[in-house]
């Protein structure tokens, strides 16, 4: 791959020229139009790992996004300041920030309500209906998508698909930012034997044309059918949200009193060395926790974004080749992959397992089974040519012009379902679950 075509700012859809204006990039209206959009702003009602809580402290996917950004903007510039000799004449430092940091926005941006929970329970669901015949008219490639259900690959349905130009370009974002956004650049056929994290994928076949395209324009090549390698700045995306994620959990498993400070602590301590900032040194002993763990993280992301640039340096010409082996933080050198890994075991054991994440998890199954039963039964007696039943089309009205045309596939119309319900918050989720269920009737 050529940092060349990687970089271009050409965009998807219509808008290919649109007119340059003084001091603002074509990435920075990328960054732009994440952030305006609906989808995005969503993501402040959707569950991160704990449930949207009323203890402000906790992380949502919005602030989880934005804080991923940052780093990812960090990781951006400072790679680009190293590269700059590589880089197209245009092209600055800041764009690579800008980019990264433009798909670090949208990272989670597909994500169903009620976190990685939601995803589970609408793979279950969709098992559940193939198990009735509901899924018999599709091929077992378009079936795969919904039994495999997978928020990275609904997320680009968000920024290509759904958001400002239904089915016309989406966003209309560049090239470039759509590339760095691409975790998984690959289909549900692959999502076994990619070789990397199992399981994942991040394109419907209904979209399959929209991923060519833009494998096609950055010059990724094709591994294989269906199968094409990985930009090269996902892997700055990619860091950002590893070092947020573990880092993050910790913190908000302190707020919950899952953890105690005494256990975080020596495990940031070991990545700083004595790199301590001054104020943390003049912290006295009646200091709040919170105030000393956010001295002390600010600086432990410093050390793991520095470590994710290195890396990503050393190993350029793997990444521009497309062969390197699994993710940037694995490639870290010293303390920065341990305080990483030490930090994801920490929360397994002590965060995930937490009764309250658990109930929440059960309710998250049963109302999005509410949701499917409802909307993909009303698309399955529409799609047989049956006529409606008065519920079913009820159901359909309240999609408006979002519901399947009843000449659509069944593929396409559950499709359309997913997209509508992926797209709730959870608390839109569980009062439409209410009131379908008669609950929020008096």
């Amino acid at each position: 791959m050529d940092w060349h075509q990687l970089l271009t700012h050409e965009r998807l859809g219509k808008e290919t020229h649109a007119p340059e204006e003084p001091g603002r990039s074509p990435f920075h209206k990328d960054h732009d139009r994440i952030i305006f959009s609906g989808a995005f702003r969503r993501l402040g009602r959707k569950t991160q790992v704990h449930p949207v809580s009323s203890n402000d402290h906790i992380h949502t996917r919005l602030t989880h996004s934005l804080e991923v950004s940052c780093v990812g903007r960090s990781l951006g510039m400072q790679v680009g300041e190293v590269i700059r000799d590589s880089l197209p004449d245009w092209c600055l430092p800041e764009d690579l920030g800008m980019i990264v940091q433009s798909a670090c926005l949208a990272h989670d941006i597909g994500n169903p309500p009620f976190g990685h929970s939601g995803e589970d329970a609408i793979r279950h669901w969709f098992h559940m209906a193939a198990g009735r015949g509901w899924l018999d008219d599709m091929p077992p490639q378009e079936q795969a998508d919904f039994l495999n259900f997978e928020g990275n690959a609904q997320g680009l349905r968000v920024l290509t698909q759904l958001e400002y130009h239904q089915f016309d370009g989406g966003m209309r974002l560049t090239y470039a930012t759509l590339g760095a956004y691409l975790k998984y650049p690959w289909s549900s056929r692959h999502m076994d034997t990619a070789g990397y994290k199992k399981y994942k994928f991040g394109c419907y076949q209904q979209d399959l044309p929209l991923l060519e395209q833009v494998a096609s324009k950055l010059g990724m090549p094709c591994l294989k059918l269906q199968h094409w390698a990985r930009h090269p700045l996902v892997y700055l995306m990619e860091a950002a949200d590893d070092i947020c994620y573990a880092l993050i959990d910790l913190e908000d498993g302190l707020e919950m009193e899952l953890l105690d400070y005494r256990d975080v602590e020596p495990l940031l301590l070991d990545l700083v060395g004595d790199d301590l900032p001054a104020t943390y040194c003049q912290l006295g002993p009646d200091s709040s926790q919170r105030r000393r763990l956010a001295i002390l993280r600010g600086k432990a992301i410093e050390h793991l974004t520095n470590a994710a640039s290195r890396a990503f340096v050393r190993q350029q010409s793997a990444l521009l080749a497309g062969n390197l082996p699994g993710d940037l933080v694995e490639h870290m050198q010293g303390p920065a992959r341990e305080c990483v890994l030490r930090a994801k075991a920490m929360a397994r054991q002590k965060i995930f397992q937490d009764k309250r994440k658990t109930l929440h998890e059960i309710g998250a199954y049963t109302t999005l089974e509410i949701l499917l039963e409802a909307f993909c039964g009303a698309a399955l007696q529409q799609h047989a040519g049956r006529d409606p039943s008065f519920r079913s089309r009820r159901i359909l009205d309240l999609l408006g012009n979002n519901a399947p045309y009843p000449g659509s596939s069944l593929y396409q119309s559950f499709l359309r379902m997913v997209d509508f319900i992926a797209g709730m918050t959870d608390s839109y989720a569980t009062e439409m679950a209410r009131a379908m269920t008669g609950q929020s009737c008096v």
